[in-house]
């Protein structure tokens, strides 16, 4: 799996609980995050190195891009040019927010890269007619994440900031379009209120990524319980660590360089 930081943790623990014995790899590219303001040719090549890092050196059998961004921009090029594995990439839950919402009214958080591509007019245009479909660029949300900030008093404001025009506008329903926002769901909830639905993909994708491994054999790869999670980083491996203990709750005994 990869992301160009830490927001793909909220993919990487779903998957972990669905394949419990399955060794997975994490690649975090935090020497470039956030993805969602960069080029769309420098994230296609970023995404093109780490997948051949993904194949050539840990030999997997399968890609996850845990990154709203780099699926827009880059998941296309990766089936293309490695069409022999699975690789799974998300999208904004355009669909169910669209079939959940009572009011209509539909709102999305997510990068402007995200926003911006191709990729997510086609969602909108496929799964929300009839559907006032509210977008918005949430940026410095993604560094909060990163630094672990997830319910700080810049988190808040930048909630508040971002979602107060969907509220004033009827949403009752918000697309989380971008990976590192399912950390900051118990401070978004307290900032919108209970009746407002928030919806993410992290689980979907984990199942998604099982029935595609399931097809080229046993999905659990190994005993239950037994899986490792081995975490790279392009950025401080210290301050790596620390994040991912804070946002897993768990203690994680290295993250190694990323020698890309």
């Amino acid at each position: 799996m990869f992301d160009s930081g830490l927001g793909g943790l909220s993919v990487l623990r779903e998957l972990v609980r669905l394949l419990p014995g399955t060794d997975l790899a994490y690649i975090a590219d935090s020497a470039h995050v956030p993805y969602g303001t960069k080029a769309p040719a420098f994230i296609r090549d970023r995404s093109l190195t780490i997948a051949r890092f993904l194949l050539d050196t840990l030999r997997v059998r399968g890609i996850v891009v845990a990154c709203n961004t780099a699926t827009t921009h880059a998941v296309a090029t990766l089936r293309e040019a490695f069409p022999s594995i699975p690789i799974v990439g998300m999208e904004p839950a355009l669909k169910p927010a669209a079939a959940a919402t009572r009011s209509g009214v539909v709102g999305v958080l997510a990068t402007p890269a995200t926003l911006d591509g191709e990729r997510f007019v086609e969602l909108a245009q496929r799964y929300t007619d009839g559907i006032e479909l509210l977008t918005q660029p949430s940026p410095g949300l993604v560094e909060c994440v990163e630094a672990g900030a997830v319910d700080g008093p810049e988190t808040r404001r930048l909630l508040r900031l971002y979602t107060a025009p969907m509220l004033a506008r009827g949403a009752d329903t918000i697309v989380l379009g971008c990976t590192h926002y399912p950390f900051l769901r118990e401070a978004l909830q307290q900032v919108v209120g209970p009746d407002v639905a928030l919806i993410d993909t992290g689980a979907a994708v984990a199942r998604q990524t099982v029935r595609l491994l399931g097809a080229q054999g046993s999905p659990d790869g190994g005993s239950p319980g037994r899986g490792r999670v081995t975490y790279y980083s392009s950025g401080d491996l210290t301050a790596a660590r620390r994040a991912i203990e804070a946002l897993l709750h768990q203690p994680v005994p290295q993250v190694l360089p990323l020698p890309v």
